[in-house]
């Protein structure tokens, strides 16, 4: 029989839209990372999953959030409207400072492809209070200019070097950002992290970021 860790993840809904995720809560976790998925991703996505499994690891609690029902998503505008998966993330996370468990802890984005640029807008809110930032082979300038100016969470940017179109987005992006960020580029990598050792470095990099940030908080 295989016994779960005390940390593998749940399913749970938020309401009032009934969006599906998986929370994993580690002991004595030092803060929590919300994760926005690119289009035509999910909670169950294998590769945010690793992700997700390498920060709790690290002391770090996950939600994994599907930001569209399965309705919506069959309505590709609805993949690529940026405004209304800000909107889920920021119920996402009231949803999360709510729950006994995760309430006290600092709030932090891992935003994917089209999923960054949703989480930077959603930080970018007066209220937003987000500790930390990170995007994977993200499209942050999908936020807009106006947005990126008023995020305060530091910000780190990831993307591989074999990217190239979303290099030069991301570093059109990080001239609007007014907040601590920073860009790394991940030698030998494409847009999703496929060759060996990239996702690793990305794990490294992410962990390192909310770590840092989230004891600062």
């Amino acid at each position: 029989m295989i016994i779960p860790a005390p940390h593998d993840p749940v399913p749970v809904t938020i309401h009032p839209d009934g969006l599906k995720g998986l929370l994993g809560v580690p002991a004595a976790a030092k803060g929590i990372v919300i994760f926005a998925h690119g289009s035509g991703s999910g909670r169950l996505s294998p590769r945010n999953n690793h992700v997700a499994h390498a920060l709790r690891d690290a002391g770090l609690a996950t939600l994994l959030i599907d930001l569209l029902t399965p309705a919506e998503e069959q309505n590709r505008a609805n993949i690529f409207d940026i405004p209304l998966l800000a909107s889920r993330l920021k119920a996402a996370t009231h949803w999360v400072r709510l729950l006994p468990e995760t309430a006290a802890l600092p709030v932090g984005y891992f935003g994917a492809s089209t999923g960054a640029g949703a989480a930077l807008l959603a930080a970018s809110g007066p209220d937003a209070e987000i500790a930390a930032i990170v995007s994977r082979g993200g499209r942050p300038d999908l936020a807009g200019s106006a947005a990126l100016v008023h995020v305060r969470a530091p910000t780190l940017l990831i993307v591989g070097s074999r990217d190239l179109p979303v290099i030069e987005l991301n570093r059109t992006a990080q001239r609007h950002l007014r907040a601590k960020n920073a860009l790394v580029i991940v030698q030998g990598a494409t847009h999703l992290f496929e060759e060996p050792g990239t996702l690793a470095e990305v794990i490294d990099h992410a962990g390192r970021w909310f770590l840092r940030h989230f004891q600062e908080a």
